[in-house]
């Protein structure tokens, strides 16, 4: 869905394997392998104890400038047929701490118009993911924050979604896919509107349970296990249209002018460490809220 063309994926560890002609080698190879199998059962920790979900580290970004280790701008190419626009790098802007993703009316290849995405060149796994954004109305478009991660990563496709349909700001969709499946879609109400000012959207990733947030406020939870994601994500922020997907994003409608959204903060902190802003939902959140 969301796939970075220039993304490598490191090679996995091959597995040695060893041949012998005989039966007395046969019984010896055996007889190692056993004792093999049974040193790696003693020194492996208990499930419980288990390492969790490989995660890329905490961090922070207020957007006082654009960290190109961290961020890879999406140039050239778009999602599919059901996309409208063209990701176009000069739709991404960084100005006095605010981040801007654009969507305007530009013939670039076989598209009329131009739009923005960033996604993190790095990974995440179970934590707190937060951003805190405004976003522009039209029909057709979709402002969203999300995480993703999918087969061009040789990875299911699995993804956490905050996607406001700028069709009616008042409203933002929470979902996500576990192997390419949709599930817990949701809409649920932004107080005040996500294109009248800005506003807090989080979700808590856990092994056993997903939550998602507006406002600091719970408004959907996930704990049954098939429908938890098991792989960790990239983040992104993108803003497009369509029309082509109109029962559910509306009927696209030429806006007439450059289309906005706005980030002034992002966030992930990993399960079991500090808060990293007063503000921030790890500081708040416990096990029942």
């Amino acid at each position: 869905m969301n796939a970075d063309p220039n993304t490598s994926t490191a090679a996995a560890g091959g597995l040695s394997r060893a041949h012998s002609n005989g039966s007395a080698s046969l019984w010896a190879s055996l007889a190692s392998a056993l004792l093999a199998v049974t040193a790696a059962f003693v020194a492996a920790p208990h499930p419980a104890y288990a390492e969790e979900m490989q995660s890329a580290p905490s961090f922070v970004d207020n957007f006082s400038n654009f960290d190109r280790s961290r961020w890879y701008v999406s140039d050239g190419w778009s999602n599919g047929a059901h996309q409208n626009c063209i990701w176009s790098k000069d739709l991404v802007r960084l100005s006095d701490g605010v981040l801007s993703l654009s969507f305007e009316k530009r013939k670039l290849k076989d598209r009329d118009f131009a739009c923005a995405e960033i996604q993190t060149k790095q990974r995440y796994g179970y934590g707190v993911y937060e951003a805190r954004m405004k976003t522009d109305s039209g029909s057709g478009l979709n402002a969203a924050f999300f995480t993703y991660i999918g087969p061009q990563d040789k990875k299911p496709w699995d993804e956490i979604d905050f996607e406001v349909l700028t069709k009616d700001p008042s409203k933002v969709q929470v979902n996500s896919y576990i192997q390419g499946k949709a599930k817990n879609g949701k809409l649920v109400d932004v107080e005040g509107g996500a294109d009248k000012g800005f506003n807090d959207y989080g979700f808590v990733w856990e092994k056993d349970r997903l939550r998602w947030y507006v406002n600091g406020k719970l408004v959907n939870e996930v704990t049954n296990p098939d429908e938890l994601p098991t792989n960790p994500q990239k983040i992104f922020f993108s803003l497009w249209g369509s029309e082509k997907l109109t029962n559910w994003m509306g009927a696209f409608a030429d806006p007439g002018r450059k289309v906005t959204m706005q980030v002034k903060r992002v966030a992930f902190t990993a399960l079991g460490q500090p808060c990293q802003f007063p503000e921030s939902l790890a500081c708040t959140i416990t096990n029942s809220n």
